[in-house]
């Protein structure tokens, strides 16, 4: 069993090596006020002025510089190459939810990998987050108080049958698969409700939810 290096009874703010907005990571850190680094991540944190409890990774994207700068006790270098940073950090994290920036944006393969380990970690309460949109995995049910008008699309890594109430296009019962059928561009009529047969689908809303989605999956958690 892989132990946890990070124990919080609080949401905790994740950080990866990508395009992470300075203004947003002191935003989300009022929510998730203790910060862990992917790698890389770390430059973006202390960008910021700001330090980081621990640098989970195989620190190959950890300058020299900025490594010798870090005190010791809080790298924690995971040497195997079967998961990427973003999954060791998910498996050795315990928070009621994650706030990941610096995974949305760039170079579309590191994206897909960081969706890939929303699936493969059900568990977590994960939001990625972005200057424009957000990102998440359905837990099994869910509600959220959106605005009426909010654009708001599902989008499914694997066959999933999903129950979706408040949305313009609702559905009692609806199955979705990758190559069959999405939820696209779809809209808020008001508060919602998901229901999600299986951990496979993915909610993309924008930026601007993001402490509405935070509250939500955070009493969601566990």
């Amino acid at each position: 069993m892989i132990s946890k290096i990070v124990h919080k009874s609080e949401p905790i703010t994740l950080v990866g090596g990508g395009d992470v907005d300075t203004a947003l990571l002191k935003r989300v850190i009022y929510y998730a006020p203790t910060l862990v680094a992917a790698d890389g991540g770390a430059v973006h944190i202390r960008d910021a002025g700001l330090m980081p409890e621990a640098v989970i990774g195989d620190m190959d994207s950890l300058s020299g510089n900025l490594k010798a700068e870090l005190p010791k006790t809080i790298l924690y270098p995971i040497a195997e190459q079967d998961s990427t940073d973003f999954e060791k950090c998910l498996m050795r994290i315990e928070a009621p939810a994650i706030v990941g920036l610096g995974f949305l944006g760039g170079r579309l393969d590191h994206q897909l990998a960081a969706f890939h380990g929303l699936v493969r970690f059900p568990k977590q309460r994960c939001i990625l987050l972005g200057p424009d949109e957000l990102v998440f995995l359905c837990p099994p049910a869910l509600d959220i108080p959106l605005n009426v008008g909010t654009p708001v699309s599902l989008f499914p890594l694997g066959a999933v049958t999903g129950r979706l109430q408040g949305l313009i296009w609702s559905f009692e019962v609806l199955d979705f698969a990758p190559g069959q059928r999405i939820g696209t561009s779809n809209e808020a009529a008001g508060a919602i409700h998901l229901e999600m047969s299986a951990p496979y689908m993915l909610c993309i809303l924008p930026s601007s939810c993001f402490e509405i989605v935070l509250a939500a999956l955070t009493a969601q958690s566990g």
